[in-house]
């Protein structure tokens, strides 16, 4: 399970990690609160806005970010966007401690943010790809949603009892410290040891490079659907869990954090699922995005606080299953020298589809209540899941035969499916599915 924590430069990176994402989970907790109680009266829709103004520099400046990660040194680029988000937390902090904030003033920063965040994130993934083997990728990327949701599970409930005691304020400018523990792992890693990179050779036509490798790829276009699916209308949890809390069960800040960190369990369990897993499968996503609906739908029904609780770890377990092993699979069954463009685009599509659901979400739990929200969600999971088990029956052939000890999915795979260079035993051993027979395409 943590077998990537034995390559010193990972393990490096992955401590920074941790005590940047706590800090960065915590101002999250502290922004939606602000948003939705100090500046706003419980309103949903601002908060939706929030979201939508902080993610959708990701669809923008998808091509720029792309490029950037697989042209330019991963390590410099994230040195200067790491300063940048960490500026930034500390100039909305003084603005929050000193009661000047307004709601325009969340909405630039939110805006700002996700620019850095932006041309941040194609790097940030593809960066794991220098520091391990490709034998420990999917473990490595794995390891990072654990990080993730390590942070995830200790932010919110800090962030709520500081918010209790002494407010919103000293919540963000302890995420601008906490930047120093990324940046310090930048700076310590040894080089010597990275990995070497393939780069693009300089000329036009490399964005549209990426574009074409994943159009020849059906199944990375698959999962760009689930993923957009529920990451537009699956993710919103501040949404979610903020309306479910204060509206439907009248709670605190200490309570709603409380049950972000409840999440995260289930999202940390998830991830350490997903980091025990050889290789990353498609199947497994699948599964998963089937899942995640259920437990959603679970969730919008809960009749108490306890129930809803419990609900949240399903939710977290599944949602962190799909999404973990969706990004694996697409970095480790990409060319390395794509990687950073093509994570470009899983990250546009993943994050980018928040300023289209965030506001939807939003509107759906003022007009029809929070547990309406939930449905949305999950709606998302069920829907992802059909629009990929639809391509793998009417593309591939798949026929569920049951063995003498278990129930296999079988699959016809082309010969020469146009699948970029991407071997084709290799192809069905990460679909995760077992090749019956084949046949010659043109």
């Amino acid at each position: 399970m943590f077998r990537s924590l034995r390559v010193v430069n990972y393990r490096i990176w992955f401590v920074g990690a941790v005590v940047s994402n706590t800090g960065a989970w915590m101002q999250r907790t502290a922004q939606d609160w602000i948003v939705l109680t100090e500046l706003t009266d419980q309103d949903a829709a601002a908060l939706g806005i929030t979201m939508a103004l902080q993610f959708a520099p990701m669809l923008l400046l998808v091509p720029v970010a792309g490029l950037m990660a697989d042209r330019f040194d991963r390590r410099k680029v994230l040195l200067w966007t790491q300063a940048a988000q960490g500026a930034l937390a500390l100039g909305l902090g003084i603005l929050v401690i000193t009661d000047t904030a307004e709601l325009w003033h969340v909405y630039a920063f939110a805006l700002a943010l996700g620019v850095a965040t932006a041309l941040d994130a194609p790097s940030r993934q593809a960066f794991v790809s220098e520091l391990v083997p490709d034998a420990h990728l999917s473990n490595a990327v794995a390891l990072n949603s654990t990080s993730f949701q390590t942070a995830r599970l200790i932010g919110p409930a800090v962030a709520g009892v500081l918010i209790a005691l002494v407010g919103s304020g000293p919540v963000f400018l302890i995420n601008a410290a906490s930047f120093a523990g990324v940046l310090g792992s930048l700076l310590l890693i040894r080089r010597s040891q990275l990995r070497p990179v393939t780069r693009p050779k300089t000329g036009k036509g490399q964005m549209r490079a990426g574009v074409r490798y994943v159009r020849a790829r059906p199944d990375i276009l698959i999962v760009l659907s689930m993923v957009f699916l529920i990451g537009t209308f699956g993710f919103n949890f501040p949404v979610f869990i903020s309306t479910m809390s204060t509206v439907e069960f009248g709670l605190g800040s200490s309570e709603y954090g409380l049950l972000s960190s409840v999440l995260a369990i289930g999202s940390l369990a998830g991830s350490l699922l997903a980091a025990r897993r050889e290789r990353a499968r498609f199947r497994v996503a699948v599964i998963a995005a089937a899942l995640f609906g259920a437990a959603c739908l679970l969730a919008a029904i809960t009749p108490t606080v306890f129930t809803f609780g419990l609900a949240l770890v399903l939710v977290g377990v599944f949602s962190l299953t799909m999404m973990t092993t969706a990004n694996a699979y697409v970095q480790t069954t990409t060319s390395p020298a794509m990687r950073g463009r093509v994570m470009a685009l899983y990250m546009a599509i993943f994050v980018g589809g928040t300023p289209i659901g965030a506001p939807v979400v939003g509107w759906v739990a003022n007009t029809l209540g929070p547990r309406w929200a939930m449905v949305f969600a999950a709606v998302s999971g069920l829907l992802a899941a059909a629009v990929a088990l639809v391509w793998l029956v009417s593309r591939r052939g798949m026929r569920i035969t049951r063995g003498r000890t278990r129930w296999s999915m079988r699959v016809k795979l082309a010969e020469s499916s146009r699948l970029a260079g991407y071997d084709r035993e290799l192809a069905t051993q990460e679909i995760g599915i077992v090749e019956s027979t084949t046949r010659r395409t043109s």
